[in-house]
């Protein structure tokens, strides 16, 4: 992997991790593109590390107001959200780690994932803002995240679903699902840290690494800024006609033996 490789793929990071279309789908595709079929594990840690970054700097308020006030509403809500992501990942790390590999199923994710955003936007305007998020809209919330486990669902997508469903107003819906974000990407961070230490993973340039986690970073940050503004006035069904799109591809390149 060069850094101009590197850097295309932390700009596919950065912009579909917050984007509703699935990076983990994306990455898959670009990797594919690059022939980097084998630069898995490591590389997405880096890239995930990137994004973490984003999200830190976007969040830091919140952040430093959970610190102060571990207690409070909104670090129960943030847990609750959580669970079902972690208990996912324990029990279907393996199934998943599967497909990602083959990308056999990710066709028809990205279909499963536009129809989802499709009927989401086409949901009544909710009026909750962030205070009125309950533990039961939370735990919604995270199931749809626990589902993102599929490689071509996309966790932002289906998050942001879950949160019109359960009649939060668009922006919040956007903020809520790249906060509770944070969580769930840095304990799958955490998780692939074990065959990165046991040197179980390939080795990769440093300096492309770099180059692609500073690009995650800075293009994580203006994904989740423009799409927090995006929602406030724009539909939902854009992402999905480009991810049907996508998908119809990605289906007929299989059936046709090209992919």
């Amino acid at each position: 992997m060069n850094e101009f490789q590197a850097f295309i793929l932390g700009i596919i990071q950065g912009l579909t991790e917050f984007l509703p279309i699935s990076s983990t789908g994306h990455l898959y595709l670009g990797r594919h593109l690059f022939h980097l079929d084998e630069a898995g594990i490591f590389l997405d840690t880096m890239l995930h590390i990137g994004t973490l970054l984003a999200l830190l700097v976007v969040y830091k308020n919140d952040i430093l107001s959970i610190l102060k006030n571990p207690f409070s509403k909104l670090t129960l809500v943030l847990i609750a959200g959580t669970i079902p992501a972690v208990i996912a990942g324990l029990l279907l790390s393996d199934w998943f780690d599967g497909l990602s590999k083959t990308g056999v199923t990710i066709g028809w994710e990205f279909l499963a994932t536009g129809l989802i955003l499709w009927v989401a936007d086409g949901i009544r305007k909710g009026e909750k803002s962030l205070n009125d998020i309950s533990v039961k809209d939370a735990l919604i919330i995270g199931t749809f995240q626990a589902a993102a486990i599929m490689p071509a669902l996309s966790r932002s997508g289906l998050t942001i679903a879950a949160g019109l469903f359960c009649r939060l107003d668009r922006a919040t819906a956007a903020y809520f699902s790249f906060l509770l974000s944070i969580p769930a990407i840095t304990g799958g961070i955490v998780f692939q840290m074990k065959p990165i230490f046991t040197g179980e993973v390939e080795r990769l340039p440093v300096t492309a690494l770099f180059v692609g986690t500073l690009a995650a970073a800075i293009f994580g940050y203006i994904a989740v800024v423009w799409m927090i503004d995006f929602l406030k006035k724009r539909s939902l069904k854009v992402f999905s006609i480009y991810v049907w799109a996508l998908g119809a591809i990605i289906l007929f390149m299989q059936f046709t033996g090209r992919f």
